[in-house]
């Protein structure tokens, strides 16, 4: 078993005011810490993972290429299927703080370059 102290999270600013930080990584699964500052933004995107996430600071809405928007606030969780494409905005006044889990593992946590 690998434990992964919080003091060795380098967290990476993937995009102004969205902060990503590595979490364990597993063989088929791994999981990142997310920060996003309000008026934060993620570009339209897709990956080839699976993605399951947890709200539990904030609000984080997610657009899709349909023009579809659905806000995720605290408590709640997350899907997107592979290759479905994405942005994401915290349009709100505080501090989204998020878990996403990735399957397979992503490993590049600048993912965005």
């Amino acid at each position: 078993m690998d434990v992964v102290q919080d003091d060795a999270f380098d967290e990476v600013e993937v995009e102004p005011g969205v902060y990503l930080a590595q979490l364990a990584a597993g063989e088929e699964m791994s999981i990142q810490q997310v920060r996003m500052e309000p008026g934060a933004r993620v570009p339209e995107h897709s990956h080839h993972h699976e993605q399951v996430g947890f709200v539990y600071e904030g609000e984080v809405t997610f657009i899709f290429d349909s023009g579809e928007s659905v806000t995720v606030s605290p408590g709640e969780s997350y899907s997107l299927e592979s290759n479905e494409i994405h942005a994401a905005e915290n349009r709100g006044d505080d501090r989204l703080r998020a878990i996403d889990v990735f399957s397979p593992p992503r490993l590049d946590i600048n993912w965005l370059d």
